[in-house]
């Protein structure tokens, strides 16, 4: 069905902590070196919260940031979506939080939680609402403080993560605008969703002394089985959305994919025959912030004007769940 209303990302903001942790401040604390993290994911520093920061108020700098670009107030906004796997709370949601620091309320306002794909999926509802005629300007946020989750036991994984937030304002298009998101492809598979979990904190297994013992409060994940099922399903939904709009892949001029391991970046690419100088790559800088990683990247280019009027972009993500999705669009 053919949507009432086109929509455009309208502006888009970034926020990461201030405190910098490099390999070198990583070697001290764990059995790693520099060489072997680079080598293995291609990331140098990551940002890390302070100690009275949570994903709100990330998410309420991002958000800020997102409504100056778009030259909105937070009073012109008909929603808030949360991506986020790290909320300030189990409940209330964190899209709540966050609308009561941005000063409004009597609109919807909810949480989603997709891993790393949270922000390519909050994108897609946020879509569909302004698609319908309901809304005309949503809010969409990808935040996580994953430094929470970390199991310091696990060298394998506690050099990947970093703290941060990315925020984009979705709004009507009027007509003969050129700026437009063009489609949107999600996608699950639940089979593989023990592979990346955080086991514990849940009705499945609750908080006691035990699981805490047990570190079954921070993250665990198989990065090589992983690692496969990330180039899988994201070049299967890349190819996808590029056949549904009868596209080649030379045709866009920008791949911005989750920035979880650079590997995956750099093999993603060849699959998929796309001239790596067209890959937006952060992760050398923030390492995986989970589902802000996309819009991180997305404000980057965006500042400094890699990307410009009337790009093509392909937004492609994958996450716990296991879920993929991607977002193509004409900037």
């Amino acid at each position: 069905m053919n949507p009432l209303y086109d929509a455009k990302i309208a502006g888009t903001g970034k926020y990461v902590p201030k405190k910098i942790v490099n390999n070198l401040d990583l070697e001290k604390k764990l059995d790693t070196s520099d060489e072997w993290i680079r080598t293995r994911t291609g990331m140098w520093e990551r940002r890390y919260k302070s100690e009275d920061e949570a994903s709100s108020d990330l998410a309420y700098e991002a958000a800020l940031r997102a409504l100056e670009a778009a030259n909105l107030k937070a009073k012109d906004l008909d929603m808030v979506v949360v991506g986020t796997i790290s909320p300030d709370h189990s409940f209330p949601s964190t899209a709540c939080i966050l609308s009561k620091k941005l000063g409004i309320k009597d609109i919807p306002a909810f949480d989603l939680s997709a891993g790393c794909s949270g922000f390519i999926y909050a994108t897609s509802v946020a879509l569909q609402f302004i698609s319908t005629g309901n809304y005309k300007n949503v809010l969409v946020v990808g935040v996580e403080i994953l430094t929470t989750l970390i199991n310091w036991q696990d060298r394998g994984t506690a050099v990947l993560f970093g703290d941060g937030a990315g925020a984009a304002i979705l709004t009507r298009t009027e007509r003969n605008d050129v700026s437009k998101i063009l489609d949107s492809d999600l996608s699950s598979d639940g089979t593989f969703g023990e592979l990346l979990i955080q086991e514990a904190g849940g009705s499945r297994c609750p908080a006691s002394i035990e699981s805490v013992k047990n570190n079954k409060h921070t993250l665990y994940m198989e990065g090589n089985k992983i690692f496969k099922l990330a180039v899988r399903s994201m070049q299967a939904s890349c190819e996808k959305i590029l056949k549904r709009n009868n596209l080649d892949i030379k045709k866009i001029d920008w791949l911005i994919p989750h920035q979880a391991n650079f590997r995956i970046i750099e093999t993603l690419g060849k699959k998929l025959h796309i001239d790596s100088g067209k890959v937006i790559v952060t992760i050398d800088k923030y390492a995986n912030t989970s589902s802000s990683t996309i819009p991180i990247a997305l404000d980057e280019a965006i500042k400094s004007k890699k990307i410009r009027k009337g790009d093509l972009v392909l937004l492609v993500a994958f996450g716990a769940g296991l879920t993929s999705g991607s977002i193509l669009l004409r900037f």
